[in-house]
């Protein structure tokens, strides 16, 4: 006797308790991470000025270079739930491992170049004479935890791949409270200054790796899962992830020169587009956390041969970005005139800032829909779709903002390339979804 498909109403139901379930406590851990730069500012600010710009400059390339590695996160994810959806935890556990040893051999790499370099690298991002000192201390420092920052990445991709995202947000939240603690001890207790900070960071992420480690070796045992590194296992997640580093590159890429434009505008524009991209920031941080969810519903759907479960989620998690979109630009547009005395007092930026303000408001809708089918077609392992697609954008990008200054274009202007921009992915992905040739199921891809 065949079972009475479910009610369209009880599978929306359903989808909305798992991506509630997933996004909420994604969404807690995307926010926390940018707190650890917060407390280092707030904590070395009062070290003063030439201090505060070194650890500015560091903190930059810091940034860049774990941001690069943000595929370990990602296509783990897809890989391991995956496997679950084919209910092979023995095979999802041991896929994650291979991210993890990945993330570390990466990890040593990145070391062996930062160290040697970290005078020159702080050079080229122009630290004056007083910060070069202080920039390059804290590098050197940091760079020693980026084996645990990318450790963690990886981890965290094991874990939502698992289904699991409160895990990630306890330990981002010990993680940032340990961060504090100890760069207020160390910093002033010790008395060892901005290195008193770096010092902090990177015990602080080690922390954090050992948790992740831990929960992910008892998963292993628990499933009889082996531990030790597989070349083979190794050089396939690489591969994996090649072409969401490409996706990655081009996105900072877009970022970069969205910035670069924005400083031959003027004072006032360079200065209005960086508060404009700190907020447009943390609404990411909003529709990135469905993204995750998506990921993880994706994979296992599909590991689980269930196409047409597939499809359901993808349509539930598009209206979900859509609606979350309209109320992230309702929120930017009212609370507009209250959000820029935070940053500014200034008038000129905050004139300028007011009608890009109201083109990012616009854009939420757009940007919620891309943020959910980029983290579908994650999920579905569709990497190299996803990076052809992130070069056409880039290819459309690069002129629209190259033309604002030249054809006399301000701020809105350059926004309205951002915006365009978005809209160039919307396109790309939402053809790539309605073909349906990301439905390829099994417990691999």
């Amino acid at each position: 006797m065949t079972q009475a498909p479910a009610h369209p109403a009880a599978t929306r139901r359903r989808h909305d308790r798992e991506i509630i379930a997933l996004a909420v406590p994604a969404f807690g851990a995307l926010v926390a991470e940018p707190l650890f730069v917060m407390a280092d500012s707030a904590i070395v600010g009062h070290l003063g000025t030439a201090q505060l710009a070194g650890l500015g400059v560091a903190s930059a390339l810091l940034t860049t270079a774990v941001s690069v590695f943000v595929f370990l996160a990602y296509a783990t994810t897809a890989a391991v739930a995956r496997r679950v959806g084919a209910g092979d935890l023995q095979a999802a556990i041991r896929q994650g491992m291979d991210g993890i040893w990945l993330a570390l051999l990466l990890g040593a790499a990145v070391i062996a170049v930062f160290l040697p370099t970290a005078p020159a690298l702080v050079d080229l991002f122009g630290a004056s004479h007083t910060a070069a000192p202080y920039a390059t201390t804290y590098l050197r420092i940091s760079a020693l935890g980026i084996p645990a920052m990318l450790v963690v990445l990886a981890a965290t991709g094991v874990l939502r791949g698992l289904q699991d995202t409160r895990t990630p947000l306890a330990v981002a939240v010990a993680g940032f409270v340990a961060n504090a603690a100890l760069n207020a001890g160390l910093v002033y207790g010790a008395g060892l200054g901005i290195a008193g900070s770096a010092w902090g960071t990177v015990i602080a992420q080690c922390g954090m790796a050992a948790v992740y480690l831990t929960v992910v070796v008892r998963g292993a045992r628990r499933h009889g899962a082996s531990l030790r590194p597989d070349a083979a296992g190794i050089k396939a997640s690489a591969q994996a992830g090649v072409p969401l580093l490409v996706r990655t590159l081009s996105l900072r890429a877009i970022l970069m020169i969205a910035t670069a434009v924005a400083a031959r505008l003027g004072d006032a524009d360079i200065a209005a587009h960086q508060i404009i991209l700190s907020l447009w920031s943390l609404l990411a941080f909003a529709l990135d956390a469905i993204a995750i969810a998506g990921q993880a519903i994706i994979g296992r759907c599909l590991g689980a041969e269930d196409a047409e479960g597939a499809r359901a989620a993808c349509r539930r998690m598009v209206q979900w970005g859509v609606a979350v979109g309209v109320v992230l630009g309702l929120l930017v547009i009212v609370t507009r005139p209250v959000f820029l005395p935070l940053f500014t007092d200034d008038s000129a930026v905050r004139t300028t800032a007011l009608p890009a303000l109201l083109m990012v408001a616009l854009s939420q809708p757009i940007c919620g829909i891309v943020y959910v089918l980029d983290g579908v077609l994650m999920g579905a392992g569709d990497g190299p779709y996803l990076a052809g697609a992130m070069l056409i954008t880039l290819a459309v990008f690069v002129p629209a903002a190259l033309a604002v200054p030249r054809l006399g274009g301000g701020l809105t202007a350059l926004w309205a390339a951002m915006t365009l921009m978005m809209a160039v992915r919307l396109v790309t992905l939402w053809l790539r979804s309605r073909s349906g040739r990301w439905l390829v199921t099994g417990a691999t891809r």
